[in-house]
C-alpha cells in the first residue's frame, strides 16, 4: 500500500483474518527524490510484476483549500493559490526480494537497481507538453479536472497509467509507456519509444485505480471530483480504444458523503478487494478499517 500524504510505501501481512504487522519503507531509502526525502509524493498507484514494485505519483498540481471559517480576501487568496510539489512528479521502480517469506523493496540486489523517472522534462506530465488532448490540462489542479494520475498496472513490458482527470467529453484516458533503465545511469529510467494514449468510454467517470488480470485490466471508475456519484468496476483490454468498449463487472454501493472507492486488488481466490477513501464511521475500528471483498 501507499499513502497520498507521505513519501512512503506500507506493507501489511495477512494473518488470522486481518492485515497486520505494519512496516513502512521510505522511498528516499531507494531513490533520490526531487524535493528531498520528506515532502509528500502523493503516491496514487502501485504495481507489482516480474520481481519489481512500481510506484507512481499523482503528477498533479494542488489548489489550496479554503479553511473552515475563512472568508473575504484571505479565502480568495487561498483559492487562487496553486502549488507544484516536485515529489508528486515521480515514477519509481524498485527491486523486490524475499526475506522471511515476505516481499521487501531494496535499493540494489546485486544485479538490479532501484530507479526513478523524474525531474524537469523527465516526468510523465512534462512528457505530454505537446499532446493535443492532454496538454491543455497540465496547468489545471487535479481536482479541477486537471491532469491527475490514479492507478498503475504492468502487463509484460508495458506500464499502463490511469488518469482520474482529465475526462474528455466522457472519455477517460490511459497512458501506455515502456520504461527502461537509462544506459548512462542505472538509478534513472527513460521511456522507450515515447508514449501512447488510450481512450476508454466510462460515461464521464475518471479512473481511480487499475488492476491487471492477464492481458486485460480491471478499472475502478468514479467521479473526477470529490463528490458522491457512481463507482464501478469494469473490464477492458488495452489493445484499442474507441472500438473497444469496457464491460461492466460490478456497480459499487454509494454512501452519501463517505466510502469513496480508491483502491482495487485481485485476491488469490479471484475475488476483489476494494479499499476506500473517506471511510464511513461504520468501517472504522480501534486499530484499523474495514475494506470490502466483492
Amino acid at each position: 500500500m501507499a499513502g497520498d500524504e507521505t513519501a512512503t510505501i506500507e506493507r501489511l501481512t495477512w494473518r488470522d483474518g486481518s492485515y497486520q504487522d505494519h512496516h513502512s519503507f521510505r522511498l528516499s531509502e531507494f531513490v533520490d527524490l526531487p524535493a528531498g526525502p520528506d515532502d509528500e509524493a502523493d503516491i496514487e498507484g502501485l504495481g507489482r510484476a516480474n520481481g519489481w514494485l512500481w510506484a507512481v505519483g499523482s503528477h498533479s498540481l494542488k489548489r489550496k483549500r479554503v479553511k473552515p471559517g475563512q472568508t473575504g480576501e484571505k479565502a480568495r487568496r487561498r483559492l487562487a493559490s496553486v502549488l507544484r510539489e516536485e515529489n508528486r512528479f515521480i515514477l519509481v521502480r524498485l527491486p523486490l526480494v524475499e526475506r522471511d517469506g515476505l516481499p521487501v523493496p531494496v535499493r540494489k540486489d546485486g544485479r538490479r537497481t532501484a530507479a526513478i523517472f523524474s525531474g524537469p522534462g523527465r516526468n510523465l506530465a512534462d512528457m505530454l507538453a505537446g499532446d493535443p488532448h492532454l496538454s491543455p490540462f497540465l496547468h489545471l489542479p487535479g481536482k479541477d479536472n486537471g491532469f491527475d494520475i490514479e492507478g498503475i498496472a504492468v502487463i509484460g513490458s508495458r506500464v499502463l497509467v490511469g488518469l482520474r482527470g482529465p475526462v474528455l467529453r466522457g472519455w477517460a484516458v490511459v497512458l501506455e509507456i515502456e520504461p527502461e533503465t537509462h544506459p548512462h545511469d542505472p538509478e534513472r529510467l527513460r521511456l522507450k519509444d515515447g508514449y501512447r494514449t488510450h481512450f476508454v468510454d466510462l460515461d464521464g467517470l475518471g479512473i481511480r485505480d487499475l488492476c491487471p488480470v492477464g492481458a486485460e485490466l480491471l478499472i475502478l471508475a468514479g467521479p473526477t471530483m470529490t463528490l458522491d456519484g457512481a463507482f464501478r468496476v469494469l473490464r477492458w483490454r488495452p489493445n484499442g480504444d474507441f472500438e473497444n468498449p469496457p464491460s461492466l463487472v460490478k456497480e459499487l454501493p454509494v454512501v452519501p458523503g463517505a466510502d469513496r472507492p480508491e483502491g482495487l486488488a485481485l485476491l488469490p481466490d479471484g475475488r476483489l478487494l476494494v479499499v476506500y477513501d473517506s471511510p464511513s464511521p461504520s468501517r472504522l475500528t480501534l486499530d484499523g478499517v474495514y475494506a470490502d471483498i466483492v
